[in-house]
Parts: structure tokens; sequence; C-alpha cells
């Protein structure tokens, strides 16, 4: 997900994806209709990721876009290319018993799930029965808006805050989970925010989902922060760097994937989620990431 709000869609590609949505639409395809002839992967693929320990997941924020049209439609999309787990990002106006059905149509399930600070602070409660509802694993704390992180202490606040949720999520099943960006990474009164959020929460009760282009992003190699805290690292966000330091699809770009998965078992991995923030074809972005994140974990 993106750091500031300066990622913004091109409206000229959205105008471009709505049109091909109507056609579809009108043709009876949906927005499945619309992926179907790039789609197939070979089978052996499909296969092989279907047999693995941890298999290639998809965060939705990535078709948050299509998600918004028809989550019915998207679902069955992400299906066909060969994903069986998701990360959700919003219910997008579907009740937890809406989705499950359709998750549980299409054989997919979803270990994870985003929810914002202020959800959380709100309604715990209703957070955790919703989560229950999908089959979800793990809640991921996804993002901290500018005001929510201008001081250290917001974030040692933060963090009493987490291992207090974290200890009525576990008491419900689950796990609370922390999303970072490259913002934590940077010093603030001369610490390290993210180094606060390792530090004074509870390992056992608030573990972390990496992302692995935001830790390159800032600079640092993912693989200490595994060497630094095992096993507390279970949840990944797959997502590559173009040479320019942008967004690109994974596989196709610089991130040093093979090292970063050679340490998955010290990290603790379970579950991996392709990501793009921004991408001009998400079909091929899903449909890539799919098939590079197979051979990486295979």
């Amino acid at each position: 997900m993106p750091h500031d709000n300066s990622f913004k869609q091109n409206p000229d590609l959205l105008d471009q994806q709505r049109r091909q949505f109507l056609k579809f639409s009108m043709l009876g395809l949906g927005i499945a209709g619309l992926g179907l002839a790039s789609l197939p992967l070979c089978a052996q693929t499909k296969a092989v990721a279907a047999q693995m320990k941890v298999v290639p997941g998809l965060q939705l924020y990535t078709l948050r876009d299509l998600m918004a049209q028809s989550v019915a439609d998207t679902l069955k999309l992400v299906a066909n290319v060969g994903y069986t787990q998701l990360e959700f990002a919003g219910y997008f106006d579907q009740s937890p018993k809406q989705l499950r059905q359709i998750m549980d149509s299409e054989g997919l399930s979803a270990p994870s799930c985003h929810v914002p600070l202020e959800l959380m602070q709100a309604n715990l409660d209703q957070v955790i029965e919703q989560a229950l509802i999908m089959g979800h694993k793990y809640i991921v704390l996804p993002y901290l808006s500018d005001d929510q992180r201008q001081t250290l202490d917001q974030y040692k606040k933060l963090a009493a805050f987490m291992n207090s949720a974290g200890e009525r999520i576990q008491a419900a099943g689950m796990q609370l989970s922390y999303h970072n960006h490259d913002f934590e990474f940077y010093p603030l009164s001369n610490h390290t925010p993210y180094h606060v959020l390792l530090n004074e929460t509870d390992a056992k009760l608030v573990q972390m989902e990496l992302d692995l282009y935001w830790v390159v992003k800032a600079g640092l190699n993912p693989v200490d922060f595994f060497a630094r805290q095992p096993g507390r690292f279970p949840l990944w966000h797959v997502k590559d760097m173009d040479k320019a330091g942008a967004f690109a699809d994974v596989g196709k770009g610089t991130l040093d994937f093979k090292a970063i998965f050679a340490k998955a078992d010290q990290a603790g991995l379970r579950h991996a989620f392709v990501e793009r923030d921004q991408t001009d074809d998400r079909i091929e972005t899903i449909r890539q990431g799919f098939s590079a994140l197979t051979s990486l974990l295979a």
C-alpha cells in the first residue's frame, strides 16, 4: 500500500479500464472476461504452487479499482490466474458472510486482512468478529497517516496499543501484525521508529508483515531483520523495484529475491503476497507475480 497521498491513479487509465469493464459486462463476461485471453499459465506452474508449503498469495490492494467495480468478478479473475490465498484491504461494501461465500465458491481463502488503526481503536470487537467470519489468521495494521507518526512518543503509544490489541486478537485465535512502509526506518528524535515497534511490543502478540520493497527503498536489507529477530516475520509483501526506484512486476525488477527467500525459514515465513501499488496492466502484474513467486517458493 502507498506510504503517502502522492500515489494517484491515472484518470485516463481508469477511464480505459471502465470502458473495458463495461464492454465485457455487456457481453456477460464481467471483469473475469477482461483477462481471460492473457490468463493461462501452464498447468505445471499451478500444480507446483498447489503443493508448496507456502503458496503464492495476492494482496487485493493491487486490484482495488476492479474490486470497487465487482468483487465477485475480480475474485474469479484472481482464482483463474491460480491464486488460492488472498489478503484483503477493505471489504468493498460486502458483508463478511457474502465475501466468504464468494471465496468458498472460487476455492479461495484469506489468511490475512489489512485493518486501519482507527477501526481497531474504535471497535476491535467488531474487527475480530468479522475476521473470524472471513477465516483470517492475521489482522494487519497497514499504514500510519502523517498525523499518526509525528513523534517518537506516538510510536511508543502505538506499541502499547498493539500489545493490548494483540492480546485480545490472540485470545480469539488470530495474530496481530504490523505492515511497514519506508517512513518507519528514518530516524525520529535520534531513534528508528521501526525498532521502537519491534522492541516495545511482545513478539508473541505482535508479529510483522515485512514489505520487501519499502525496506529496500529505505536503503536496508530485509535479511538483516530476519537475523535480528528470527521467526517474527510470517507475512511478506513481495513487490519489485525498477532501476529508478519505482514499482515493477515481481521478477522484472532489481530486488535480490533469491537471497531474501533463502532466509524464509529464518524469517518464519507463512504467507507471501504479491503486491504492486501502481500498475498500468493489472492482469499482467498478477499473472507475472504468480509465476515469479511460485518459482521463488518452490
